[in-house]
């Protein structure tokens, strides 16, 4: 499989580094508007190669789209980060004109091709690339539910002081600080429910600090975070490169799931060789609903932008 990741910066970076060490791809093209950012990228990545025990290629080029001709999956994490104190929703003026060139860009060098959204504003990037490129449903995957549910769990895991390998959890909705929604009900650790171990009132800390998640980070670091968000692309890709049927939560074009049309904001899906291969529809209860048109209604605010 051949994989381009737009944009060299650090969350692409790490997308590309991910993808590589796990070896399920053959070639990996890291594509940049700054000149020789992308091949110096690629070149201190496939330095690592033969420490790090993987085979796949990594290559580099400046805003040379025949150089991804080809590519069963592309993700786009172009454009500026968030800086602190900044929305992801300020960012939009920007990066729209940039994900629309991008995956048109993509889309004639690979007309087949399966597009992974990293951008922000996240679920308004994604209906952006909808819109722009008419590709099928399935075939255009934001990704912001994967990565905020990994936050969810990671703080769950940190208030019940258990290895995260014991815990599942989910976050549905808006990719924003106030569009998130942990399902704190479903949550468990090993198929016993979170709440048998932890309190109501923890419990309202985890969904509140997994919410304000890239926030945290961004007030830390100075910019958007760029582990974990390569992590969770590196997940999907690897899950449509095997065909895995892996559920994740993530950014889809929704069609009466739900009860939305002419959106896309996170809700499970199952994902393997042609990117969405179903939309799961799972019970909610009256105030995940009520949270989830909530989050809806955010989302087409921010589409109104565009």
């Amino acid at each position: 499989m051949k994989v381009t990741v737009v944009g060299a910066g650090a969350v692409g970076a790490s997308c590309a580094e991910y993808i590589a060490i796990k070896d399920f791809a053959s070639e990996v093209v890291l594509i940049d508007i700054k000149e020789g950012f992308a091949e110096g990228k690629a070149m201190d990545l496939m330095q690592t190669a033969s420490l790090n025990g993987f085979d796949t290629k990594i290559t580099g080029t400046t805003n040379d789209y025949s150089k991804t001709a080809g590519s069963q999956v592309a993700v786009i994490t172009s454009g500026i980060p968030r800086k602190p104190g900044m929305t992801r929703e300020e960012l939009i003026s920007t990066n729209a004109g940039i994900v629309k060139s991008v995956a048109e860009s993509l889309i004639k060098e690979s007309p087949g091709v399966i597009i992974i959204v990293v951008s922000n504003p996240m679920d308004t990037m994604t209906y952006l690339t909808h819109k722009a490129t008419g590709l099928p449903k399935n075939r255009i995957i934001g990704m912001g539910g994967a990565l905020d549910s990994a936050r969810f769990k990671y703080r769950l895991a940190e208030a019940l002081d258990a290895p995260a390998s014991d815990i599942d959890g989910m976050v549905i909705g808006g990719h924003s600080d106030t569009g998130m929604i942990p399902l704190t009900r479903l949550a468990t650790r090993n198929s016993v429910p979170v709440s048998e171990f932890i309190s109501e009132e923890r419990m309202a800390e985890v969904k509140q600090e997994t919410k304000v998640g890239g926030a945290t980070l961004t007030k830390l670091l100075g910019t958007s975070a760029w582990y974990a968000p390569g992590a969770a692309v590196s997940a999907m890709v690897q899950a449509i490169a095997n065909d895995s049927n892996k559920m994740f939560p993530c950014s889809c074009w929704l069609d009466g799931e739900y009860g939305l049309n002419d959106i896309c904001i996170g809700v499970p899906a199952l994902i393997g060789k042609n990117g969405i291969e179903r939309i799961v529809d799972i019970e909610l209860d009256e105030a995940e609903k009520s949270e989830l048109q909530n989050s809806a209604e955010a989302v087409r605010k921010t589409n109104q932008l565009l």
